[in-house]
């Protein structure tokens, strides 16, 4: 047993402490955190949700031999941006500012799409020639950046002050441009992220007006063929308040002065890599004899070009002064922040809190115009439904399901709704089947289990109930149920399969999927389409069908049957399962079977079954003694990152649960011990102070959630299970009812719960249960810097299980 003074030994110095609530949460953001250690979040302007994501793109720092023309692999890659998310905050050389952007993905990135690059001189060769963008790109330095809520700003080292600020559709930039020199704007149309396979530029310089647009996709393309296609058409329109003096265009190697069209794509090379000297688009010398500033307001739809312009007009009309944009996109933040006001903390703390905050506010996208029609997964373009305000897109299902779809519903489940009802829209138009990760108008297979019926469930769970949930259970019923020919085909294995339900016949056959299925890692997946039946169980329960509940609660069991009780003399493990029963050879260490995790980190993965796990492992004295191992190095230190595959990881999804299993055992206070050492350690106001991948802000959700005290463990269920608050108030403003938590001792950095009240009245659970969530109500937290051992130590205290 680790002791007090070893475990206390890794919380941080105490820091001045806030007095106030905060009364403006977008001053806090700092968008820089995130933009380097694998956060993969960008710094650029966008509004919550919001269609358009301006900010700086990238290319790829490279070692000096791979410069010089080493052959092979090295090469591939020449194309690609310096992080997904287009940004790294390591980079000094930025060659645009692209009007979209993926929020703190993995592979390569995506999005991207029109880079905008301010520069001055003349355009001698081909941009498409310059891969690393030693050319036109510009150098800069993060002494003159500035990043907030809505707003972006950098001097470049050529001179150029570049400002952006965004509406939910449309973007203003103002560009100051040096004197004496050529001010030129490159539009790099057909350079995104992962390239492109079709590009048209059309510059007007009687109106001063670029136009065009970008046909892309690609996302982990070159991890495989199914996802190395286009499946999305992205249309801008620029209008510049400055007169255009001379234009020109390239088109690959091409370079053609004084004309005002161009067309062509990249491709995406022989390996999903967009290749060097491929591409079009073009570019404008503007003149700034009355004003060395330059000002465009630019619109953006996924439908038509006449609706990018008609996004303009509705949100960015003529005439609309870019200062007035940024604090409409201050306002907007502070709007969506300020439904959770927190008081004391550290500054550092808060900055953290509500950067995290905000980076769960971003992944997905708005993807209907103004007039409500979008691009749908058929390629037709639909209007949204009745009682629908708007239509998302962009869901990463395996990440998000876990806790950023119930924080989003927490607090604006109007919002969680509509994308409910976008989710059901889209397999509607993909011919029933819910893809697990969906990007703009594409389908891309990507991770792997069936995240969609989590994440219905989960919405409605949190309030999220304008949609047709309905046709959504009963949708999502038929795909765990009927095998599909994509469930039954290898295509995209393993790490893009194409089934909803990959090897759905062997799991209905077999009870789970074994070795050699069309899977990423068997037993993962076999783990994650339990939890998938849980949730459809949880959605036929609330839609009265008691035998599909019944039925899908059994199915969710079936993760039994690849545990194996004699995997290690130390005890039994999930793990890979022959088709015929047998075993084969195991490491727990290994992540054979698994995915981004390995088989010690995968046992705990019974969320909605936590106690019938212990049961499998020996009972609650063994499973305790091996969670303890699990988060405790010898020395008695906590383990939560970079310990080894033999404990935790808490920066990716498969450990991200685990820190609240010690209420399941009794122990809440090792709990409130992991999960504050994570916050205060791994977590921090700085680039690197995220975790891994951010994942659509699934991992910034996880923060925000334990900085609450408080975790939605159980997929489809709203139960809450404890933790302790990092702020002395937190006020969570619903209609549904507000939520209340006040921590006395927080501000002390006392993570250890003495006692708990719930709407006055004293209580030893570590839980609450749903109907807190669905009615609000007042918790409130008595807090030391020791631990008690007897609150919530009782089985009756415990979080509920469901066998």
């Amino acid at each position: 047993m680790p002791l007090l003074v070893a475990t206390l030994a890794g919380f941080p110095a105490m820091q001045a402490q806030s007095d106030s609530a905060v009364s403006d949460p977008a001053a806090l953001v700092n968008p820089i955190i995130g933009t380097t250690n694998g956060g993969n979040d960008y710094p650029g302007a966008t509004l919550p949700l919001g269609m358009v994501a301006w900010s700086p793109e990238e290319p790829r720092n490279r070692p000096r031999e791979q410069k010089q023309g080493i052959p092979g692999s090295m090469h591939d890659d020449r194309g690609r941006p310096a992080a997904p998310g287009g940004y790294e905050y390591s980079s000094n050389r930025i060659h645009g500012f692209a009007l979209t952007h993926l929020m703190g993905t993995g592979c390569a990135g995506a999005s991207g799409d029109i880079p905008f690059m301010p520069m001055v001189g003349e355009v001698s060769s081909s941009p498409a020639d310059d891969a690393l963008s030693e050319i036109y790109g510009s150098t800069f330095s993060h002494e003159n950046e500035t990043a907030q809520a809505g707003y972006y700003k950098v001097k470049l080292d050529n001179g150029v002050t570049t400002e952006l600020t965004s509406t939910l559709r449309t973007g203003s930039g103002r560009f100051t441009y040096p004197a004496g020199k050529p001010a030129v704007m490159l539009v790099r149309t057909a350079n995104s992220e992962t390239g492109s396979t079709d590009a048209h530029i059309k510059i007007d310089a009687a109106n001063r007006t670029v136009s065009g647009s970008v046909t892309s996709g690609n996302f982990c393309g070159y991890l495989g063929t199914a996802d190395r296609r286009s499946y999305y058409t992205l249309y801008f329109t620029a209008h510049f308040d400055a007169p255009i003096l001379s234009t020109g265009t390239w088109q690959d190697s091409a370079v053609r002065p004084g004309t005002s069209e161009a067309a062509g794509g990249t491709t995406y090379g022989t390996k999903g890599f967009v290749p060097s000297g491929k591409g079009s688009g073009g570019w404008v010398v503007l003149d700034t004899a009355k004003s060395a500033t330059v000002g465009v307001r630019v619109g953006i739809s996924y439908v038509s070009a006449e609706n990018a312009e008609a996004n303009l007009h509705a949100e960015n009309p003529e005439g609309t002064r870019f200062e007035a944009v940024r604090s409409h996109a201050r306002a907007a933040w502070n709007d969506i922040l300020g439904r959770i006001q927190v008081e004391g903390g550290t500054h550092d703390e808060q900055v953290v809190f509500y950067t995290a905050l905000y980076h769960s506010l971003m992944g997905e996208n708005l993807y209907s115009d103004t007039d409500g029609r979008y691009a749908g997964m058929d390629g037709k373009v639909h209007a949204i439904r009745d009682g629908q305000k708007a239509q998302y897109a962009t869901f990463s299902g395996w990440d998000v399901y876990r806790s950023q779809l119930q924080l989003l519903a927490l607090i604006e489940p109007t919002v969680a709704g509509d994308f409910a009802q976008s989710l059901l829209n889209q397999a509607d138009q993909n011919g029933g089947e819910w893809d697990r990760w969906t990007h703009n108008a594409g389908i891309t297979h990507v991770m792997n289990g069936d995240p969609a019926a989590p994440a219905i469930a989960d919405i409605l769970a949190f309030g999220g109930t304008n949609f047709d949930s309905k046709a959504a259970y009963k949708s999502l019923l038929q795909a765990a149920t009927v095998p599909t020919p994509h469930d039954l085909s290898n295509e995209g294995c393993p790490v893009e399969c194409v089934g909803q339900r990959p090897s759905l016949d062997q799991y209905l056959k077999l009870h789970y999927i074994p070795v050699d299925a069309n899977a990423w890692g068997p037993a993962a997946d076999t783990l994650e389409d339990a939890t998938a039946d849980f949730a459809i169980s949880e959605l036929a329960r609330r839609m009265h069908d008691e035998a599909t509940h019944k039925q899908f609660l059994e199915r969710a069991q079936y993760w039994k049957n690849i545990f194996n009780p004699q995997a290690t003399p130390e005890g039994g493990y999930i793990q890979n399962r022959n088709a015929d029963g047998t075993w084969p050879k195991f490491d727990p260490s290994s992540d054979d079977g698994f995915v981004e995790g390995s088989a010690a980190q995968y046992l705990w993965m019974v969320p909605f079954n936590s106690n019938g796990l212990f049961k499998m492992m020996g009972g609650n004295e063994k499973a305790s003694q091996r969670l303890n191992d699990f988060f405790y190095n010898k020395d008695g230190s906590l383990a939560v990152t970079k310990s080894g595959d033999l404990h935790a990881e808490l920066d990716n999804e498969p450990s991200i649960e685990t820190p609240w299993l010690f209420d399941f055992l009794g122990q809440p206070w090792k709990t409130q011990e992991a999960v504050r050492r994570v916050l205060n350690t791994i977590w921090t106001n700085s680039p690197k102070g995220m975790p891994g991948n951010d994942d659509l802000g699934e991992m910034s959700s996880w923060y925000v959630w334990s900085a609450m005290g408080m975790y939605p463990q159980i997929p489809g269920r709203a139960e809450l299970v404890l933790g302790s608050p990092l702020f002395r108030s937190i006020h969570i403003r619903r209609t549904a009812g507000d939520i209340v938590i006040k921590a006395s001792n927080a501000d002390t950095n006392a993570p250890y719960v003495q006692s708990v009240k719930v709407n006055g009245k004293p209580v030893s659970k570590t839980w609450l249960p749903e109907r807190f969530v669905e009615h609000g109500g007042a918790v409130e937290f008595e807090l030391g810097i020791a631990p008690n051992k007897q609150w919530g130590s009782s089985p009756e205290d415990a979080p509920p299980s469901f066998e």
